[in-house]
């Protein structure tokens, strides 16, 4: 740059130097800038570089020109691609499901056990079935003196109609049992050696019974039974039972309402003393309607049921009244669930109920109802997870006139008594028990071929006339099992625990006289074990083990038990 042109750069540089100067010194005038919008600049402000530089290298690389050109050339091609074919997922065999089977066994102590199901279908919607059942053992239980043999036999048949819109069924059968009181005390034959008892006793019962049910109709279901039985002693009795129930579905609840009428006469030839014999009729009717509503979490059913029960033999006439209220609550899913309720109810005891609970009851009972005024319960369960599932809650209630059986007296020695007049024979006698009762339930399945469960029971009672509950266990337990060991090899297992009973005991003095004491059953245990082996679908043989401890425990008072009992047999599966 020359010397001119800087003296010509510098005068305009210095005059707006001193011009800037004296700005600052004066006081700028405020003004107001309103801002419309803030500046948002675009792409077409941006300008591009009109020249393109120029480059001084000493070294500079001519692009060459590449001529190229494309050869084709057809090729044959020979691949053909497969067609494709869907994955088929393996499939179960299905089980061949037969109508029939027939099944054998035999056991130590003489023991036969023989089935017979049998299934007819004689329309598309209609079907008709008959069981046969006979189950026996000849005893031979150690130290009993007395024949303890036993057989029971009974045939069933029925008729089943499914139409769309209604279901109905009839059912009949016949029943013989054979038992002998067996549980004579020792003292007996101490007094007199030479005295023969015959034991033997015989019910032959049979039965008739329907049931019918429809689909979206205000008569929602009824059955009827009528049964009968009669023994050795020329007993007794006659029961017919109807329960129709009705339905009134609403908008979000529904209104029930079941109807029961229990008609039961009977007679016992005599009493236990001897005096008269024994007649009873009983006539009780009852209506429980009930207001229920229940969504995914929450249900509810309240009402009540009313009973009048009619005792023609006596002239009297109760009317009562019980309540009916079941609630539960879904807490989270299906791992809690609370429940509880209070439930109450008539029930008619009968001499066909007795016996099948305890078969070495006397011909002399005293048949009357017992009345549950309450039974208050609550309880959780659910499931811990897929295979863990729960059950526990605990309850109180109270019985009014429930039946409890005891022993009966023994009476002086002689030939002319009947089987069950030395002691060896239960009563049944009536007592108001109020009861707390505490229930656990555990279900497990460990894997697919292997499930346990366990169930326990405590009761403790409290009863108003009598000292004891009288033959009622404070707790009973048990677990059971199912298992698959291999494809054909299968079984189960239960183990039942039952604790301490009260009873009566009687026994002679040195005069001759019969004395009376409370006596203490002890608690007994019994395995049973069963194993089943599958030769074809239609052959399997099977092998029973119970009372597998083998001890001779005593569920009644003087009563034994068999030791361990062993059974065979083979189920055959058929078709006609």
């Amino acid at each position: 740059m020359s010397i001119k042109q800087i003296v010509l750069f510098s005068i305009p540089a210095l005059f707006l130097f001193n011009f800037s100067a004296n700005a600052q010194e004066d006081e700028l005038d405020p003004e107001v800038v309103n801002i419309v919008k803030p500046y948002t600049p675009t792409i077409s402000d941006a300008f591009k570089v009109k020249e393109t530089p120029v480059l001084n290298d000493s070294i500079f690389t001519r692009k060459k020109k590449v001529e190229y050109s494309i050869f084709s050339v057809p090729v044959a091609s020979t691949f053909t691609p497969a067609k494709g074919k869907a994955t088929s997922v393996e499939k179960a065999k299905p089980v061949k499901l037969y109508d029939n089977y027939a099944t054998l066994g035999f056991g130590n102590y003489t023991s036969l056990l023989g089935e017979l199901y049998s299934s007819f279908d004689i329309s598309r919607t209609d079907n008709a079935a008959i069981f046969f059942r006979h189950n026996s053992s000849q005893g031979d239980i150690k130290d009993v003196r007395l024949d303890n043999k036993y057989y029971d036999t009974s045939l069933e048949a029925s008729y089943t109609s499914r139409q769309r819109d209604m279901f109905y069924q009839f059912e009949a059968g016949v029943k013989h049992q054979l038992f002998n009181w067996y549980g004579v005390n020792n003292s007996v034959y101490t007094q007199n050696p030479t005295v023969a008892i015959d034991p033997q006793q015989n019910y032959i019962s049979g039965f008739l019974g329907g049931n019918i049910s429809f689909e979206d109709a205000f008569f929602e279901s009824g059955a009827v039974k009528i049964q009968y039985v009669t023994d050795s002693f020329s007993s007794s009795e006659f029961n017919a039972v109807l329960t129709p129930k009705f339905t009134f579905p609403m908008e979000d609840l529904a209104l029930s309402l079941l109807a029961d009428i229990n008609y039961l006469t009977g007679s016992f030839d005599r009493n236990y003393s001897n005096t008269s014999e024994i007649n009873y009729s009983y006539l009780n009717a009852g209506a429980t309607p009930a207001l229920a509503y229940s969504n995914d979490d929450f249900s509810f059913e309240i009402g009540a049921a009313a009973f009048v029960s009619l005792d023609t033999e006596n002239s009297e006439t109760n009317f009562s009244l019980y309540p009916k209220l079941n609630a539960s609550y879904r807490i989270s899913d299906e791992t809690v669930i609370i429940y509880g309720g209070v439930v109450g109810g008539l029930q008619q005891n009968t001499y066909y109920n007795f016996k099948e609970v305890n078969p070495f009851v006397s011909p002399t009972l005293n048949i009357a109802p017992t009345r549950q005024l309450y039974n208050a319960f609550a309880g959780l369960k659910g499931k811990l997870s897929n295979a863990v599932g729960y059950d526990f809650n605990v309850s109180y209630g109270k019985d009014e006139n429930r039946a409890l059986f005891q022993t009966n007296p023994i009476k002086y020695l002689n030939p002319d008594l009947e089987g069950y007049e030395y002691g060896n024979s239960f009563n049944v006698v009536y007592d108001d028990v109020n009861t707390l009762g505490v229930y656990g339930e555990l279900n497990l399945a460990v894997t697919n071929n292997f499930n346990l469960g366990i169930k326990a029971n405590y009761y403790n009672y409290n009863t108003e006339f009598g000292n004891e509950a009288w033959n009622l266990p404070t707790l009973q337990a048990s677990i059971f099992s199912n298992f698959n060991i291999t494809e054909k090899l299968s079984g189960s297992a239960t183990v039942f625990f039952t604790g301490e009973r009260k009873d009566l005991n009687y026994t002679y003095d040195l005069l001759g006289y019969p004395l009376e004491e409370s006596v203490t059953l002890d608690a007994f245990v019994d395995a049973n074990l069963r194993l089943n082996y599958q030769f074809t679908d239609k052959l399997s043989v099977f092998v029973k083990g119970s009372n597998l401890t083998g001890k001779n425990y005593q569920k009644w008072l003087h009563y034994p038990v068999q030791g361990i009992q062993g059974l065979a047999g083979a189920t055959y599966k058929f078709d006609w």
